[in-house]
């Protein structure tokens, strides 16, 4: 199945610091594009992937789960990782909790990690009766798209399958048991205005990981897919200059536009 235009995966060679970002539950790499863009603009190794079953059409998701999509960006971290010195993982909402699990996993090999609008959970009732309607309905209405900036719109599916409603689920509670394993700094930026994460998914995630070095930062102007909102150009700010903290040589080589 042929990928919709603007949901291709994105890699650009750079200097020795490489950043993976990880894009959202039925979203694509569009979403992330700017962000990606703008590191590869000031000298960073980037690689944004396209997860296994995004970015074609929902009936081909139906037969991918978490475990498809984590191999995708443990791949990609691990290649990242044979080119690149330091090496930062980055993701939106459900990206968010992959990036959480490469820097559980990986320990050293990850130097920090940048989640916006991270999610931990799914919620509501519905959530209890997944296991069971996954088998008798095929898919609910699509969470794509939920952003504050008029004209601005996310690549995403119009439907869930549920089979993987369930398995980002489950992946949810996995990802919750090792955030204890997260030491790395983090900076962790989200949308008060969220109406597809509410705010207890960051709180839970600050509250449970080891991290020491930890930066909060709250996006008044967007809701949930805050990287193609008002507040995207803060986004793209507030982790470079995150990356820079933490990696010095950022800035120093390459098309230094900034930093």
């Amino acid at each position: 199945m042929a990928v919709l235009p603007g949901a291709e995966p994105y890699r650009h060679e750079g200097g020795e610091v490489g950043v993976l970002l990880c894009h959202g539950f039925t979203g694509s790499p569009q979403s992330l594009r700017p962000w990606a863009e703008y590191l590869a603009e000031r000298g960073l190794t980037v690689s944004l992937p396209l997860l296994p079953g995004h970015g074609t059409r929902w009936e081909d998701m139906q037969v991918t789960g978490w475990q498809d999509w984590y191999a995708e960006v443990d791949r990609e971290l691990r290649a990242l990782g044979e080119r690149c010195a330091r090496v930062f993982v980055a993701g939106l909402s459900m990206g968010g909790a992959l990036a959480l699990r490469l820097a559980a996993k990986h320990g050293d090999a990850v130097s920090g990690v940048i989640v916006v609008n991270p999610a931990n959970k799914v919620h509501g009732l519905s959530a209890y009766a997944l296991p069971v309607a996954r088998h008798l309905v095929r898919t609910t209405k699509g969470i794509a798209s939920d952003i504050a900036k008029p004209g601005s719109a996310e690549l995403g599916y119009d439907r869930v399958p549920l089979h993987c409603a369930h398995s980002v689920r489950n992946f949810f509670r996995l990802v919750d048991g090792e955030l204890p394993q997260v030491t790395q700094p983090l900076l962790l930026l989200r949308s008060p205005q969220d109406h597809v994460v509410p705010p207890a998914d960051s709180a839970r995630i600050l509250s449970r990981v080891s991290s020491v070095d930890v930066r909060e930062v709250l996006l008044e102007q967007s809701y949930h897919v805050a990287t193609l909102d008002h507040d995207a150009e803060r986004i793209f700010e507030e982790s470079l200059a995150f990356i820079g903290r933490l990696a010095p040589s950022v800035g120093k080589e390459g098309t230094t536009a900034g930093g």
